[in-house]
């Protein structure tokens, strides 16, 4: 799946209707977010498939695939099943598909006609969330190469431009060049980051962990560690 440029999140707007895209596509226009359509729910799939998005626009009333199905299927996959979705539907409806939405995993449920303002403010939140999680995402993978930068053997003074400080390290007690430490209490040391890292990256598939502000500080708690560590082993 590909990722959306830096300052922009993707946006999928699904319905049978080329009017209703039409029309949302305007509303939608002045977040100057990428705003992607597709006119069934097989369309819809194949879009996830290809790139990445914040959110998921889903009309609930499609001939063939529905929106009920195909925000089931949405859910069943691994690389989608975390995008949230807002139903959209007439409002003339069942009482109950507020309710089949939700049990799908909807995050929500608006009725045609749809306010406006009420629609950019919804898809703003998920957008927000978006760019946190790939701003976290981009943190994390900075981490991972300054750990991999510290642990390559016979490196010292170079290493790429990514590792930035902690370049230049000098031997430790061992007489290795570049390592983090000294003897076995630089390797637990280092284990203990790497545990960090690991858990983090779970964090970052973790929904409901990524709304909490606990894993951005713990983002920069480890960077700080890395940081500390390579100014310890240097000179």
């Amino acid at each position: 799946m590909t990722a959306p440029a830096p300052d922009r999140s993707s946006i999928l707007i699904v319905d049978d209707m080329d009017e209703n895209l039409v029309a949302l596509e305007a509303v939608l226009g002045p977040l100057d977010q990428q705003l992607v359509t597709a006119r069934s729910g097989e369309e819809a799939l194949k879009a996830m498939l290809r790139q990445d998005f914040a959110v998921v626009l889903l009309d609930v009333l499609m001939p063939g695939m529905d929106g009920f199905e195909t925000a089931s299927n949405i859910k069943r996959l691994d690389q989608t099943k975390d995008v949230p979705i807002i139903l959209l539907t007439g409002t003339d409806v069942d009482a109950d598909y507020a309710y089949r939405g939700y049990a799908l995993g909807a995050a929500d449920f608006l009725s045609k006609p749809i306010d406006p303002w009420v629609l950019r403010t919804k898809v703003n939140v998920f957008l927000d969330l978006d760019r946190k999680n790939r701003q976290l995402a981009v943190q994390a993978e900075q981490l991972r190469r300054l750990l991999v930068a510290e642990q390559t053997p016979g490196r010292a003074g170079g290493g790429t431009a990514a590792v930035g400080p902690l370049e230049g390290h000098g031997p430790d007690s061992t007489g290795t060049p570049g390592s983090m430490g000294a003897g076995t209490g630089g390797a637990e040391r280092l284990a203990e980051i790497t545990e960090k890292l690991v858990q983090i990256e779970l964090m970052l598939r973790d929904p409901e962990a990524n709304e909490s502000p606990v894993l951005a500080d713990r983002i920069a708690e480890l960077e700080r560690e890395v940081r500390t560590m390579g100014a310890n082993g240097a000179g």
